[in-house]
């Protein structure tokens, strides 16, 4: 059995003495090394030395001892950070995983018992979590009235009393490692990924995003897959308790996907790109955590060719409600990527703040191509590279190995003088792009998107006209 830990957080200051030493070991080393890469010759700022990967790493594994919110703000570091931080640290960060030892249940009753109050005797809950991660941990229960199963999400005691002072402790350990400057930039920048971490823990905010999104779909009726929303059971759900549908299924990853027919992986994958776009054009209201853990595959019998399989959505705790000006630049900026419309894409770039006006042509040239170039999937079919084809002319999202070719872009586009920092939320719509294309990836799907992505913009006009009449 795996062994579980005791306890949570329970003596900070030894956490955050430990954190502070690793930032100064960090930026003592790293400022010698400077020191001596000017003796050599080779430029004031060495980060990118293979001593700084070196102490990239090693900052890393430090962050990762202390687990609980450091993983999840280190996470956030390396998808949000890439303007402000070292490319090495990046590079480092992405390694952090969310996997965690799960909380012995000693740990969490009382705090569980204390949240649920007298519904607590309604339920018999197994002590052995079924998954974990930085914030929270799933355990099963069995209503007692009914006999029914259902999940629980339990956030560990104390994250949102520790939440701030753990971030403070991350940002003091770059500080002294001397990973990055402060400055007015840098602050708005950390202050808005401090708001995002909170919203990630307000458990009434995602309960209220799991209705809003079953509801919305529940009223699809011709994607390519089904999707399913599990049904919240409201009754125990608290600020820090999230109580839903307990629902069986496998990951993307799971050999048995990977054995089902062509058209049966094909469909998923439409139907995971199709939730995207239903998301972007009609609701406005976007899940942008992608991983593979967020979503469950039901599948029907695996012998057959053609089947009813389901997607099952089981994570809304990053949610973007967009506002209708940056919702309308980013559908022109997909629209726009995906005709090859350089013009209107810069426009829109502008508009999501990721190019300034003032940018001259080479500026803007560089990080319009790196959009053109990760919206590919979406070009009509002969503007497709014919190298990524079948022979049906269909694109290969597997073998196309598209993000590593777009992260090449993306590495030139960040280090133009002319790059603005993203915002967060185009950020997470990166992020959505990314595990997105991912996930079709692994499900080594081959089929073109240009009709799909049409008829959603098509829609959308429909609608953007009838409105300003």
């Amino acid at each position: 059995m795996v062994k579980k830990q005791r306890g949570f957080k329970a003596n900070i200051f030894p956490r955050t003495l430990s954190a502070s030493f690793a930032g100064m070991r960090a930026g003592g080393a790293l400022a010698a090394d400077r020191v001596m890469q000017r003796v050599l010759g080779r430029g004031p700022d060495a980060t990118d030395s293979e001593f700084a990967r070196r102490e990239a790493r090693q900052f890393v594994r430090e962050l990762g001892k202390l687990k609980g919110t450091y993983i999840k703000i280190g996470q956030m570091l390396a998808l949000f950070g890439e303007q402000f931080l070292p490319r090495v640290l990046v590079t480092a960060l992405r390694d952090l995983s969310d996997q965690t030892e799960p909380l012995h249940w000693d740990a969490l009753e009382s705090s569980v018992r204390a949240s649920l109050g007298e519904r607590y005797q309604e339920l018999d809950i197994d002590p052995v979590a079924i998954a974990a991660a930085s914030l929270a941990q799933v355990h099963l229960a069995r209503v007692r009235s009914s006999g029914d199963w259902i999940c629980l999400k339990l956030q560990y005691p104390g994250l949102a009393q520790v939440i701030d002072a753990d971030f403070d402790v991350v940002v003091r350990m770059l500080v002294l490692a001397r990973w990055v400057t402060s400055g007015r930039e840098l602050d708005d920048w950390l202050e808005s990924m401090r708001d995002h971490l909170h919203s990630e823990i307000d458990y009434r905010r995602e309960a209220d995003s799991t209705l809003k999104m079953s509801e919305l779909v529940a009223s699809v009726r011709d994607a390519s897959a089904r999707y399913h929303v599990p049904q919240l059971h409201l009754t125990y759900c608290t600020d820090t308790v999230l109580a839903m549908e307990y629902i069986e299924g496998v990951s993307v990853v799971d050999p048995d996907v990977a054995g089902l027919s062509l058209l049966r992986r094909n469909a998923l994958a439409k139907g995971m790109l199709e939730l995207f776009f239903y998301e972007l054009y009609e609701w406005g209201m976007l899940q942008t955590d992608p991983n593979f853990g967020n979503y469950l595959l039901r599948l029907d019998d695996r012998r057959k060719k053609i089947a009813d399989d389901e997607l099952v959505l089981i994570d809304f705790g990053s949610v973007l409600h967009c506002s209708e000006y940056f919702l309308c630049n980013l559908r022109q900026t997909i629209e726009a990527g995906q005709q090859q419309d350089f013009p209107r894409l810069v426009e829109g770039l502008i508009g999501l703040g990721c190019l300034q006006k003032e940018t001259d042509e080479d500026g803007r040239k560089i990080f319009a191509d790196f959009c053109m170039h990760l919206l590919e999937p979406l070009r009509s079919p002969e503007q497709l590279p014919a190298e990524y084809l079948n022979a049906n002319g269909e694109y290969c999202w597997g073998k196309s190995q598209l993000l590593r070719r777009a992260a090449k872009k993306a590495a030139m586009a960040t280090t133009s003088r002319h790059f603005a920092t993203p915002s967060r939320d185009f950020a997470l719509i990166a992020r959505k792009l990314t595990g997105l294309f991912n996930f079709i990836a692994a499900l080594d799907a081959e089929f073109n998107a240009h009709d799909m992505v049409q008829l959603h913009i098509h829609r959308w006009k429909i609608k953007d006209r009838n409105a300003t009449k």
